[in-house]
């Protein structure tokens, strides 16, 4: 390959030693595609060369040969490299990325960086040749900077591609000599505005700069042009929290009540940043008190949202409506205690803030904070507890002031808030001042939800909050007022300790489903593959014998419908079926369950007399020769003894059966009548 380029020609150019020194970090595939480009750039510029070039190019060149076997090679300078490499100025040699910054004296640089993100090297940008007058104005030069507004052909009104003239160029360098010299060559700039329609008494205001401010303003410049968000100086001066130059805006007749574009006045700002000293140089000026923004926001709601209690307490001193509210219907306390202040929901309602007034949700301030807290899962984030305590504190300040009836008038109480978000603290706070824990979801609250849920712990049980759901049963909750069942949920969910606590306090065990018929209970449908629950289901009042009537009995069954599209159907001609219930056989005979259909048989068997078991369940006992004593067990007669533990159950009662162990009887026989007799020692 030649030293200054590849061969005319050529269709595979190599890479020469430069090449590989600064795409060293490129892998196989990387440097071939690298290749290939130029070959690619090499081949157009070979089509556009002139023919004096070429003339030229057909001179002697230099070439490096590969060194023969036992050669010694000469060395030589490095190579230049051909003019189809990536440019060679100090940029381009370190691969990978290059970008911009400044630093905080203002100068311009630049970061090299790998394309991993890995920084090579910073070095300052290379500076254009700067503007004369530009550069009196930054480094301060104001003689230089006056002789060369006096020559004929500077025009200190022409803008950049900002807009900007070195009249902005003074106001954001902070030099106000500079500025003056520039005012008193061109005074009817004082208001000109850049692209973004700032002014060069914004940028001053922006920068802090308090000379310059006092120059433009006592040089008439306007303080009341905003920029595009609509901004005044004022409101910039208030967000910097620079009373001084506060001070100089109101002097000078600065509009203290024009709104931002999103409806902020210097108020609001300085309310949010709690600075007293500029709130009362605002008000006494005659901000208003009340000004809302766009959102309907007020400075009290601002107060109260960033917990600014001295802010907030100038405000009420001043006339400031404690209970005005925000387009969302949101007020000061509501908003306190959407964001934790313990001290600021402390204070409104020592003011006689109304904890009644709801929001457009119809969420009432003790709603809300029974929001927050920590989840009990996630006990180890960094701050929860801390946040359990203030929502604490809250939510106990809160109670007396909250009118029950207005909580009922919400359709929702904030039991269920708690519950569904496993505030267990505030949950029991809640139980302990006296809530409802029967207390039920209004119907337009109630559709929210895809399973039409009702109580409180209804949500306690579906996030599967053993702790919640004991809570809320000890203290009288009805485990039977949801559409569909609480303990259905906890047996989808196989959780025998939920299932325990339920049936315990008088959960329906023989629950259904409304809007899914069948003809034996749902609560067999959803543990038939945990046996142990579903023996606990029997052992407490579950409904075994309407698993076994079966309409068709010893006829032939119709084929089970296994595919959407089958199960449609069979919806639509349900009128010509002999039942419209599904059946315990038709369950028990998906691929879901038929493996464990023997078995499921064989528990079931245990609570019923004598029954006949349709020719569905035959062919599962038949299908699998273990299962040949189960179908035995079936067959009618059953045992006396069987028939005897029946009809003792049945006089006695579920809960009859514990005064029974009161009584002088073996303890085999009271095993047995417990359905115990598969734990005794034979």
């Amino acid at each position: 390959m030649a030293a200054d380029g590849p061969v005319l020609g050529a269709t595979s150019p190599t890479l020469n030693h430069d090449d590989f020194s600064l795409y060293s970090y490129m892998s196989d595939d990387e440097l071939m595609q690298l290749a290939i480009e130029r070959s690619l750039t090499e081949t157009q510029n070979n089509s556009t060369t002139s023919s004096a070039e070429t003339t030229k190019s057909s001179s002697p060149q230099r070439r490096t040969e590969m060194p023969r076997p036992g050669q010694r090679q000469t060395p030589r300078p490095a190579p230049t490299p051909c003019p189809a490499n990536p440019p060679r100025d100090k940029n381009a040699q370190q691969p990978g990325t290059v970008s911009h910054f400044i630093t905080g004296n203002g100068k311009r640089m630049l970061a090299y960086r790998r394309y991993d993100g890995t920084l090579i090297d910073i070095k300052p940008e290379a500076e254009e040749e700067a503007d004369p007058v530009l550069k009196a104005i930054r480094n301060g030069d104001v003689g230089t900077l006056r002789g060369l507004i006096k020559k004929v052909d500077c025009n200190v009104l022409m803008p950049n591609e900002y807009g900007w003239v070195p009249l902005h160029e003074a106001a954001q360098y902070g030099q106000h000599e500079c500025m003056k010299a520039l005012l008193r060559v061109q005074p009817g700039m004082i208001n000109k505005r850049t692209l973004k329609d700032q002014t060069a008494l914004l940028l001053a205001v922006s920068k802090e700069n308090e000379e310059c401010v006092m120059c433009l303003l006592e040089k008439g410049a306007d303080p009341d042009i905003a920029n595009n968000d609509r901004e005044t100086p004022l409101y910039k001066a208030c967000e910097k929290e620079n009373p001084a130059i506060v001070a100089m805006l109101l002097n000078h007749g600065a509009a203290v009540n024009k709104n931002c574009i999103q409806g902020w006045t210097a108020l609001h700002e300085a309310v949010c940043r709690n600075n007293l000293e500029i709130c009362e140089m605002l008000v006494k000026a005659g901000a208003k008190i009340s000004t809302p923004n766009v959102y309907g926001i007020t400075p009290i709601f601002v107060a109260a949202q960033s917990g600014n209690l001295d802010a907030l307490r100038f405000l009420l001193k001043n006339g400031a409506d404690i209970n005005s509210q925000a387009a969302d219907g949101a007020t000061a306390l509501y908003e306190a205690c959407k964001n934790g202040h313990v001290e600021i929901v402390e204070f409104l309602l020592s003011q006689k803030a109304d904890a009644n007034k709801p929001g457009k949700t119809g969420l009432l301030p003790i709603h809300i904070a029974a929001q927050r807290g920590h989840d009990h899962t996630d006990l180890f984030t960094f701050g929860s507890e801390h946040n359990t305590d203030r929502a604490l504190q809250i939510v106990s300040m809160l109670i007396p002031a909250t009118s029950k009836a207005r909580v009922r008038r919400s359709g929702i109480s904030p039991l269920h808030v708690a519950a569904e978000r496993n505030r267990d603290e505030i949950l029991e706070l809640l139980v302990e001042s006296g809530f409802d824990v029967n207390a039920m979801l209004s119907d337009d609250r109630r559709i929210m939800y895809e399973d039409h849920r009702s109580t409180a712990l209804y949500f306690s049980v579906i996030n599967n909050n053993i702790y919640a759901t004991s809570m809320l049963l000890q203290a009288g909750a009805d485990p039977n007022l949801d559409t569909f069942s609480p303990l259905l949920v906890a047996l989808r969910q196989g959780c025998i300790s939920t299932v325990t606590l339920l049936v315990e306090h008088g959960a329906n065990v023989n629950a259904y489903i409304p809007l899914h018929p069948t003809t034996f209970p749902a609560t067999v449908m959803f543990c038939m593959k945990y046996l142990i629950i579903l023996k606990y289901l029997m052992d407490n009042g579950g409904d075994a014998l309407s698993c076994f009537n079966c309409v068709y009995g010893s006829d032939p069954h119709p084929p089970l419908k296994t595919t959407p599209s089958e199960r449609t159907h069979y919806r639509d001609d349900q009128t010509t079926s002999r039942n419209t219930c599904i059946q315990f056989c038709d369950v028990v005979s998906t691929d879901k369950y038929s493996p464990w259909a023997g078995p499921i048989i064989d528990v079931l068997l245990d609570y019923v007399g004598n029954v006949t078991l349709c020719s569905r369940l035959v062919e599962h006992l038949d299908s699998y020769s273990e299962w040949a004593d189960i179908k035995e067990k079936a067959m009618p007669p059953r045992p006396l003894v069987q028939l005897c533990r029946l009809k003792i159950r049945q006089l006695t009662g579920i809960h009859g059966l514990d005064k029974l162990k009161k009584l002088p009887l073996p303890g085999r026989l009271i095993k047995f009548l417990n359905h115990e007799e598969r734990m005794l020692d034979l």
